[in-house]
């Protein structure tokens, strides 16, 4: 069992780039946006949940109705908590029993509200990915094919970088400047110590 590593940044940031540099470097990536979905699906516990909260709806043939929980969730801060208080313990569970099973020097867990859920204080070291805000947006712009407002209307649903850096031990700057490889090759050879 090794160093268990925190990574996030918010939308348009470049963590997905970053946690790629680390996955070349083979080292083990716990997904939790993606296990998070996988968990809503396949756990008995959270599907009965979801469904005692949120109704039937919330699956359509026994797979989560995303549009439905979507819809429900989207301007209604009291069932997002809701939702939320289902869905992340079982996934900090789910990444800390994958952490545990790892044998490399660390892993990485990456978490798009590593902060924002509380997970950083599971993890012995946090690393944010940050870029300037107007690149940000031009990123999501490009990469959804949205508008700027609707990429704004995402960001102001997240915490700061401002908040985060202030939670993080680390943070690797992508802005397009600042090369990464030398960034992400420093923190590599600290946790492999």
């Amino acid at each position: 069992m090794g160093i268990k590593v925190g990574i996030a940044g918010g939308i348009g940031s470049g963590k997905t780039i970053i946690c790629h540099v680390f996955k070349v470097l083979g080292i083990p990536i716990y997904n939790a946006d993606l296990e998070a979905k996988l968990i809503m699906n396949k756990s008995d516990h959270v599907r009965l949940a979801i469904m005692q909260v949120f109704g039937q709806e919330a699956y359509q043939n026994g797979v989560l109705n995303r549009e439905f929980l979507s819809a429900q969730v989207f301007s209604n801060a009291e069932k997002l908590a809701k939702l939320n208080s289902i869905v992340h313990p079982a996934v900090i569970q789910a990444a800390a029993d994958w952490a545990d099973a790892q044998t490399t020097a660390y892993s990485l867990k990456e978490a798009s509200i590593l902060f924002e859920s509380g997970s950083y204080k599971k993890v012995d070291f946090s690393i944010l990915v940050t870029a300037p805000e107007e690149i940000r947006i031009a990123r999501v712009m490009q990469r959804d094919e949205v508008t700027r407002a609707q990429v704004l209307e995402r960001m102001r649903n997240q915490m700061s970088d401002e908040e985060k850096a202030k939670l993080a031990d680390f943070v690797i700057i992508n802005d397009g400047i600042e090369p990464i490889i030398p960034q992400v090759m420093a923190l590599h050879h600290r946790f492999q110590k």
